[in-house]
């Protein structure tokens, strides 16, 4: 008797249970003055409870009793958010949004346009609350492989705003926000993505800004309205793309003079920054060469704690996002989003230590994307050879035109089957090389006079480089399409001969270039692509240079017996050791 009455008694608690909490989720849902003006504890705790005994139970109709409530709660607590902004209301609506993607296949709920409501109406408003932004983060995590199948244009959308939601949090959301990125690339996000993180400096600035003129937390309804410049922006940007034509500024407003000042480009900048949708491709304000010194003045000579959270993080985004970008996106994408790297390289938040580092990974992603595709050299060549061929006026412009240099030497201009670009590369290298022969001599003999100060031997130094690889990239294209070998033997030969005013390393290189040229096989082995010539007698497969045997490979090509060897390459490094 007393086992039966337990028995019963813990069946009768379970329903007794079941119905307070549904009942004091009905009255929350009726008494609509009495729940507003308090706290959403009580009904937090009565969701959660329903919610956990629906999987218990796995029952529709259970599902469908509590459907309706939550529902009218739901509508609720948004309508009310503006006059109510608690980080409970917004814990609430998380779990109910929890429970529609449960069970919203058991009450055919679409889930969608909660989701947008949350997002618009309520997050949009609370990003800067601790305790929602964590949850939030959490909540998507959690949900992120459903969110991908069942709303896959849901996070690509308000990207923008969960930039946000990061930029102004604690660093304990970095490792959330890290493992959540790659579910925000999405078709429609891929390209516009890019820029907002790198900016993601700049964002923190513009939020600060907004701080300190509204006197409390930032909330998106303060920032402006504009028109989306994404339709024009994209065509301008696939244009530079496949002709290599200079992309505009979209919707720029001119000063008294007819251009944009400073300031008014730094709040173009910030403006587009705190938008909370996506809206495609933001304009190109860092074409304006006044837009490093507004941010630096509108940073002051104080970094604050959240922009150097920013500088911070940003180059961990940046490295998943280029990871993601190799592994998954289309060519198209890719094929667009080079170039966009490529003004970039040079146009980033004036922070010394950030840029350097950011501008290590975009390049490393460039040579990577050519790595992987090198028939991209082909396509992307007018853009390609704008890089190499406009003013130095910068250290990373400097850097990126080497590196495409070496990319084109590397991937012989795209492959054996797109001679006709490059051909135009090659003449595009030749030129520059030309160039530089014709300046040198100015260069030493200022030099000299100046008795040689630093500034003008980092210059001789930083020409020598780039006419070293120069040097390389004209025999490795002669090397991959021999009609240009002619051409390339003069070339080298000018050089060889300007032993008198060119550093000891530029004509000692193209010296060993023309030599190996005269060696066709070894030539074939050491200068051309590092998959090898197949079928080609005599050729160095050099992936098998771990297992097979190699031919001997004379050691002049080293340039002699003194000093260390002045080539980039390490023949042990190809090779790998060999066992004793």
């Amino acid at each position: 008797m007393t086992e039966g009455g337990d028995v019963g008694g813990g069946a009768g608690g379970d329903e007794r249970d079941w119905a307070i909490w549904l009942r004091l989720l009905s009255h929350s849902v009726r008494d609509t003055a009495v729940s507003a003006s308090t706290d959403d504890t009580a009904v937090l705790q009565a969701v959660r409870k329903l919610h956990e005994l629906c999987k218990i139970e796995g029952s529709g109709d259970l599902v469908a009793r509590v459907y309706p409530s939550l529902t009218k709660l739901f509508q609720r607590c948004c309508a009310s958010v503006v006059s109510s902004q608690r980080s409970s209301t917004g814990l609430l609506l998380l779990t109910i949004l929890q429970f529609f993607l449960d069970f919203g296949e058991f009450v055919l709920h679409d889930g969608d346009p909660s989701l947008r409501t949350f997002f618009r109406s309520f997050l949009s408003r609370q990003y800067a609350d601790p305790t929602v932004a964590a949850a939030t983060i959490d909540f998507l995590n959690q949900n992120k492989t459903k969110l991908l199948l069942a709303h896959a244009t849901l996070l690509p959308q308000y990207f923008p705003l969960l930039l946000k939601v990061v930029a102004w949090g604690s660093n304990s959301l970095d490792k959330p926000f890290l493992e959540l990125l790659p579910a925000l690339m999405g078709p429609s996000s891929f390209l516009p993505l890019f820029p907002a993180l790198l900016d993601l400096p700049a964002l923190v600035l513009a939020l600060e800004k907004l701080e300190s003129r509204s006197g409390s937390a930032p909330g998106a309804s303060t920032a402006p309205n504009k028109k989306s410049p994404a339709p024009e922006a994209l065509l301008a940007l696939m244009d530079e793309a496949y002709t290599g034509s200079a992309i505009a500024d979209v919707g720029a407003e001119p000063g008294d003079d007819g251009q944009p000042s400073a300031r008014d480009e730094a709040d173009a900048l910030c403006s587009e920054l705190l938008r909370d949708e996506n809206e495609g491709l933001a304009e190109r304000h860092w074409s304006y060469p006044g837009m490093a010194a507004a941010l630096q003045s509108l940073m002051g000579s104080v970094q604050s704690q959240r922009l150097q959270h920013a500088l911070s993080l940003t180059p961990s985004l940046l490295s998943v996002y280029f990871a993601v970008a190799l592994r998954d996106v289309n060519d198209s994408l890719m094929s667009a989003l080079l170039p966009f790297v490529f003004a970039r390289v040079d146009a980033m938040f004036p922070d010394p230590k950030f840029s350097l580092e950011c501008r290590k990974i975009l390049l490393e992603f460039v040579l990577a994307a050519f790595h992987q595709s090198p028939h991209f050299i082909a396509v992307l060549k007018k853009p390609i050879m704008d890089r190499i061929g406009q003013p130095y006026t910068s250290t990373a412009k400097t850097e990126l035109a080497l590196q495409l240099c070496w990319a084109v030497g590397e991937h012989g201009g795209g492959g054996f089957a797109h001679k006709a670009a490059a051909r135009e590369l090659f003449e595009t290298l030749e030129l520059l090389l030309y160039e530089n022969l014709s300046s040198r001599r100015m260069t030493t003999m200022k030099a000299d006079l100046e008795q040689k100060d630093e500034g003008a031997l980092i210059a001789v130094a930083s020409q020598s480089r780039l006419l070293c690889f120069v040097v390389t990239a004209i025999a490795k294209l002669a090397t991959c399409h021999r009609e240009l070998s002619p051409r390339a033997r003069v070339c080298l030969a000018k050089v060889a001969r300007s032993h008198q005013v060119l550093d000891k390393s530029v004509w000692r290189r193209a010296r060993d270039y023309l030599g190996l040229m005269h060696e066709p096989a070894i030539c074939s082995s050491v200068l051309g692509p590092s998959t090898g010539y197949l079928n080609r007698p005599g050729s160095v497969q050099w992936s098998q240079g771990r297992t097979n045997a190699v031919a001997s490979i004379p050691f002049y090509l080293l340039g002699g017996n003194e000093g260390a060897p002045f080539h980039n390459f390490s023949l042990s490094d190809v090779l790998g050791k060999t066992p004793t």
